[in-house]
């Protein structure tokens, strides 16, 4: 059990640092199909240089490493209940040592462990089969992306789609939906897995498991090989683009699966993965426990060290009619009043994380540093503290920001908060408080973690450490933090314009294709 649990500890630091032969290739097919100079073409260099940092570094892709979920199959007389065990060890460790962000939360106290255990975390799914050898399977999927998962119950109305009956054609609907609900929040261009019929839960859990699948292989389903073709070649002219900034690459991988169901129901349910599609397997020798085989290796690696340099991202954001504007804040209003949707920003000084927590706390209470004219930022990142007791930032990319729709305009007005930075846009009522009070959002590169953990010189401190390290406030001095202005002072949303256009894209998908 001692080899099996460092076999184990390998498995998690492979997986949160280092993404598979099969989804680099999506990433890379993605990158060579958008427009040169565009908003997508921008954040798709981010999210290369990202994932070469990270492979570099030994640290998260994205400082979100959500909820561990392992699938196993172990022959006959293997002791599950000693695994579980080594697997919990090996969590605490990578926990340790940064490798996983301590994502686990009590549901009624709101209290962090500190060490991503707690109970039903993390996942453990175990299985018998007749192979000599052990299957252990992993995913990392973050909040972000498991919130815009989506149950459809047949027969229903879809939003510019209209009815969508229990049939083949039905379900196209519905999952042509389930990508454009997600938008940019679920840090698109993103993968899905389809679980067809089943119960409530029993369709998600279908659902996750096609995200297992190796996104170059072939449903052996015909019916269902012809529906993942189509999502592939139509999905894509919804126009969402990379972090729905609009563009030519909005799904990079559909897996489709199908189990029978009762006839009272029929489930479509659809498990949404964003492009840090972190998942890794191994097979292991039961008897040492011992890795004996690395999975999903297949197939050609793309080494994007040699295709990207340092300096092509800047290089992106000077082509075209992009405004690139430096900030530091403070932020005055009438600094702020003078950006536009489009413009670029690169922010030098110190910046405020908040996420959830904070949110919620600052509306009840003063804020612990003097917020006139500051940036918040959506983010919860990995931090380690060194042996002087320093924290250092591992992994800081933004979180989704729609959570913080209840609050964000009212604390902006409350405390004076000049600008937002987070991912995938925010709601009707922060646009409105933007325009009275004089604010602005900014959209950083979901996923980015290492990206903008580079950013940060030092941390300045911390407040409210008690919520947890993801929802603590950090004082965080940073250097050419890079974002894009998405939502204005002047009443304008790119995400609001994206949203309206690919909903009208959506229509043309109405008329049945699959009788």
């Amino acid at each position: 059990m001692e080899k099996f649990q460092q076999s184990m500890y390998d498995l998690i630091v492979e997986t949160s640092t280092k993404l598979p032969k099969d989804v680099r290739r999506a990433i890379a097919r993605a990158k060579a199909r958008e427009n040169a100079g565009t908003r997508a073409a921008m954040a798709l260099n981010t999210i290369v240089e990202n994932i070469q940092m990270a492979d570099e570094n030994v640290s998260p892709i994205c400082q979100d490493t959500g909820l561990p979920t392992f699938k196993i199959k172990v022959p006959v007389g293997v002791n599950q209940i000693e695994m579980k065990k080594a697997i919990r060890a090996a969590i605490v460790e990578a926990t340790k040592n940064g490798k996983l962000r301590p994502n686990s939360v009590d549901s009624l106290t709101g209290k962090n462990s500190g060490d991503n255990l707690g109970e039903g975390v993390p996942v453990i799914k175990f299985e018998q089969w007749e192979n000599d050898y052990i299957d252990v399977r992993l995913i990392l999927k973050g909040g972000g992306c498991e919130n815009k998962n989506i149950q459809y119950s047949l027969p229903c109305e879809l939003e510019g789609l209209g009815r969508a009956g229990r049939d083949l054609d039905g379900i196209r609907k519905c999952i042509l939906h389930a990508v454009y609900q997600a938008q940019g929040q679920g840090c698109s261009a993103g993968f899905i897995g389809v679980g067809i019929g089943g119960d409530r839960s029993s369709g998600y859990e279908l659902a996750k498991e096609q995200l297992f699948r190796p996104v170059d292989d072939v449903n052996p389903i015909e019916e269902l090989r012809q529906l993942e073709e189509y999502m592939m070649e139509n999905a894509n002219k919804l126009g969402i683009g990379t972090m729905g900034f609009g563009g030519e690459s909005t799904l990079l991988g559909c897996k489709i699966g199908v189990m029978h169901r009762i006839p009272a129901s029929f489930f479509v349910s659809v498990a949404y993965n964003c492009w840090a599609f972190r998942r890794m397997g191994v097979k292991i020798d039961p008897a040492t426990g011992e890795i004996i085989e690395w999975l999903y290796q297949d197939g050609e690696d793309v080494d994007f060290a040699k295709e990207l340099e340092k300096a092509e991202a800047a290089a992106a954001l000077e082509q075209g009619d992009t405004r690139v504007i430096d900030l530091v804040p403070p932020l005055s209003e009438e600094q702020v009043r003078q950006l536009r949707v489009g413009d670029v920003v690169r922010i030098s000084g110190v910046i405020y994380t908040g996420r959830d927590a904070i949110h919620k706390y600052l509306m009840d209470h003063d804020a612990p540093v003097d917020l006139n004219g500051q940036i918040i930022y959506h983010c919860g990142p990995v931090m380690l503290k060194d042996e002087e007791g320093r924290w250092h930032a591992k992994a800081a990319g933004p979180t989704t920001s729609i959570r913080e729709e209840p609050y964000q305009g009212d604390i902006m007005k409350k405390f004076g908060v000049r600008a937002v930075i987070g991912k995938g846009g925010m709601g009707a009522k922060t646009l409105q408080a933007l325009k009275e009070h004089g604010g602005v959002y900014l959209n950083a590169i979901g996923g980015a973690a290492q990206y903008y953990a580079d950013c940060i010189k030092s941390v300045e401190g911390v407040d409210l450490l008690e919520f947890g390290i993801p929802e603590a406030m950090w004082h965080l001095r940073v250097e050419n933090f890079t974002a894009v202005v998405t939502m204005d002072s002047h009443g304008n949303s790119l995400h609001e314009d994206v949203e309206k256009s690919s909903l009208e894209k959506l229509a043309q998908f109405k008329e049945p294709v699959f009788k």
